[in-house]
């Protein structure tokens, strides 16, 4: 999913940004994350899925799971 958003004002360490063609949107971002911009620069936001690591993060509860569960069953 591409999304482009523009950069509303900063806050401190944070920046509003609203995104472009979804009316009320508004995303609260660090600041350090961004490139060096300025308000009312427009930026490209990129949404993926990292499929490896939420496969590990799964398998990872499914071992705490299974370890909590055998100590119940002690």
């Amino acid at each position: 999913m591409k999304l482009q958003a523009v950069i509303d004002r900063f806050e401190s360490n944070k920046a509003v940004l609203l995104l472009v063609d979804k009316e009320d949107s508004v995303v609260i971002w660090p600041r350090h994350h961004l490139p060096e911009a300025s308000e009312g620069d427009i930026i490209d936001i990129e949404i993926v899925i990292n499929e490896d690591a939420t496969r590990q993060a799964k398998a990872e509860a499914d071992a705490l799971l299974k370890q909590v569960l055998e100590k119940n069953n002690k």
